[in-house]
């Protein structure tokens, strides 16, 4: 039986290329694969685009990989608010590129990026500099525009468990967008709070089937939530 887990996170991101592009599962801190991002840090990984909810909260995690100089573009929803300081003095200062997508057709294009669809048309942001060069439709009299669909070299998810062969299960809010992204990169890295044996997952219960996973790493729940 092969297994997916891995002895550490320096493990889980090995070979993660600088100039990557990397979606990045959370809402908020919710989520949020906090221990790989801080890999990340560590390892020093660099020019990165990062696709995710927002541009980081206070002083850690993403914000903190911002700080460092390590990322180049952030595609966010959410790139200001009360605590996003570190990435709101970067752009104020020209040092990092912002491309704004809002929340649900960033889950959307993600979605499609997974499945293998060519792009779909969508009413939000027509009529707005988000609609600027795209291809516009009226259909049964509503104008939509073109939404192209978005995959990563990388995506680092938070799950709740996974078993031995990387399948996961989340808790409660903290699915938000893994999931979605679990299933649009190259390369799917989670970490997740406990590692259990095949058989211990409900069936029913599990959201990204093993298939979608390369590589699991336990960081435990103090790790989670430091």
């Amino acid at each position: 039986m092969r297994t997916k887990i891995v002895p550490d996170v320096a493990a889980a991101l090995d070979g993660i290329p600088d100039g990557a592009t990397v979606l990045v599962g959370g809402f908020g801190l919710a989520g949020q694969p906090i221990a790989l991002i801080d890999g990340l840090l560590e390892v020093g990984t660099k020019d990165l685009t990062i696709v995710a909810n927002n541009a980081g909260n206070g002083d850690t995690g993403l914000a903190a990989l911002l700080k460092a100089g390590r990322v180049r573009k952030v595609v966010c929803s959410f790139p200001r608010q009360v605590d996003s300081w570190v990435f709101d003095e970067l752009y104020r200062a020209g040092k990092i590129e912002l491309e704004v997508v809002p929340q649900g057709n960033l889950a959307e294009r993600i979605r499609a990026g997974g499945a293998g669809i060519g792009g779909f048309f969508s009413p939000t942001g027509v009529g707005t500099l988000l609609a600027e060069g795209k291809e516009e439709r009226v259909i049964d009299g509503k104008t939509y525009v073109l939404e192209s669909p978005m995959k990563g070299d990388v995506a680092l998810i938070g799950a709740f468990k996974g078993d031995r062969l990387g399948n996961l299960v989340y808790r409660e809010t903290s699915r938000n967008f893994n999931p979605v992204m679990a299933t649009a990169a190259t390369l799917t890295v989670a970490q997740v709070d406990q590692i259990v044996e095949v058989g211990d997952l409900d069936p029913e219960s599990i959201v990204t089937p093993a298939l979608y996973t390369d590589r699991v790493v336990e960081v435990g729940m103090r790790e989670w939530l430091r």
